[in-house]
């Protein structure tokens, strides 16, 4: 099965995948946490003048980028990598 090209293909195509939306997530966040390091009076600003702030904005922002990269990576993997196991493996899924 280790040389089979088709099972070559999915590890491949998949791992390659899941670092870059990993590296994706990680810019992400770590842009977030420098923010909050470096620019105190930015994330400060309220917004519309209550008591929101830019700094509770955008951290809400990065959990739901996540929950949007997760989706990407279900939907992707329910037919792309879906499909790829279907010729490795000869059955329905």
């Amino acid at each position: 099965m280790l040389r089979d090209p088709n099972f070559k293909a999915l590890v491949q195509e998949r791992s390659r995948f899941a670092w870059t939306m990993s590296i994706v997530m990680v810019v992400v966040y770590l842009a977030f946490i420098l923010l909050v390091a470096f620019a105190h009076d930015l994330m400060a600003t309220t917004i519309g003048g209550g008591p929101l702030s830019l700094g509770i904005v955008l951290g809400l922002a990065v959990i739901v980028f996540a929950f949007l990269l997760t989706g990407i990576y279900v939907v992707r993997a329910n037919g792309r990598y879906d499909d790829l196991t279907r010729k490795l493996t000869g059955t329905k899924l």
